[in-house]
């Protein structure tokens, strides 16, 4: 089960526990992107600011949101992820890029890729060095979205890597093994998704998790119909956030003791049993990678939530205006 949620990525510029709204696994394709742990880029436009002298005026360009949000500590697959309020022309992206600057603790290489007009994320090549600072300026004053619009302001978001938490999961083999800085911790024993309803392949870093998820089939166009074997309407426990389209790992009173002797398929989410899935919520954050293997689905698309390392480095860099590079010293 899982929650789909509408809009872009960031565009509810809420807290996590504020969220509201129904939820339910499975869901349609990948959305544009994910919301959750999305903080407003940091400030806002002064009464005074305006576009360098240089540059005709025109309507200011901002950043709707920039995440992760400053201050937090993230998991090793999370990338830099910034929304513009206005659609940014190809002809730009690069000029874009160069004002958008990622410094790090420690020399990372990456790259920025963009999905649509209005979002781009800033991906390293391999998963974030555990321990990390990161540092993101986007000094966008006066420069131009290749619209007619041109920035007023600079944003900056400060925030950590932390321990290299990853979750592998096998769908055939019912199992999900947790390690924690290359150490296994615990396996646990799983469910996902049915025949009709697979869950998606790949890896997906932790959107964000909350203690309880309101979720209905109605909400992801799987079945309105009470009367439907596959209609729930139900509020389950312990819920980490894998995708925008809906998918979850969590606790399911449907399949309450997940694993091979049971093998009860899910409507695409990943179930533990009520203490795993407590358990589970309790280890991983916001950027921890979630990778799932032997489902019959294809992977998520990367703009489904945090989802980059589905794309290799040769697809990464053909979304990118200005290429790879290393980041600056912090």
């Amino acid at each position: 089960m899982g929650r789909r949620r509408g809009g872009g990525i960031g565009i509810a510029l809420v807290t996590v526990a504020a969220l509201a709204g129904v939820s339910a696994c499975g869901g349609g394709g990948s959305g544009s992107a994910a919301s959750g742990d999305d903080g407003k880029a940091s400030g806002k436009p002064s009464a005074s600011a305006s576009p360098s002298p240089t540059k005709p005026k025109g309507p200011p360009m901002l950043l709707e949101t920039i995440t992760p949000q400053t201050g937090t500590t993230v998991g090793v697959a999370m990338p830099v992820s910034v929304v513009f309020t206005d659609a940014v022309a190809a002809k730009a992206r690069a000029s874009v890029e160069k004002h958008m600057k990622v410094s790090t603790s420690q020399p990372v290489e990456g790259a920025w890729h963009w999905f649509g007009d209005k979002r781009a994320d800033w991906r390293p090549k391999d998963y974030w060095p555990s321990g990390t600072k990161v540092k993101v300026v986007a000094d966008m004053e006066g420069v131009g979205n290749g619209n007619g619009r041109y920035g007023v302001h600079s944003y900056t978001h400060t925030f950590k890597v932390g321990d290299d938490v990853r979750a592998d999961v096998s769908v055939s083999g019912h199992t999900m093994k947790v390690t924690r800085n290359g150490a296994t911790v615990r396996t646990l024993s799983i469910n996902a998704g049915s025949a009709e309803y697979p869950t998606w392949n790949g890896t997906m870093a932790v959107i964000d998790k909350q203690k309880e998820v309101h979720m209905t089939s109605c909400s992801v166009g799987i079945s309105c119909d009470k009367g439907n074997a596959n209609y729930y309407d139900l509020t389950l426990p312990w819920d980490v956030h894998l995708t925008q389209s809906g998918t979850y790992v969590h606790y399911s009173t449907g399949d309450p003791n997940p694993g091979s002797g049971s093998a009860r398929g899910s409507h695409g989410c990943v179930h533990l049993s009520l203490s795993d899935a407590k358990w589970f919520y309790g280890q991983v954050k916001q950027g921890d990678p979630v990778t799932i293997t032997g489902s019959p689905r294809a992977k998520a698309p990367a703009d489904n939530g945090y989802a980059a390392f589905n794309l290799n480095w040769d697809q990464w860099l053909a979304g990118s205006g200005s290429g790879e590079g290393t980041t600056a010293a912090l």
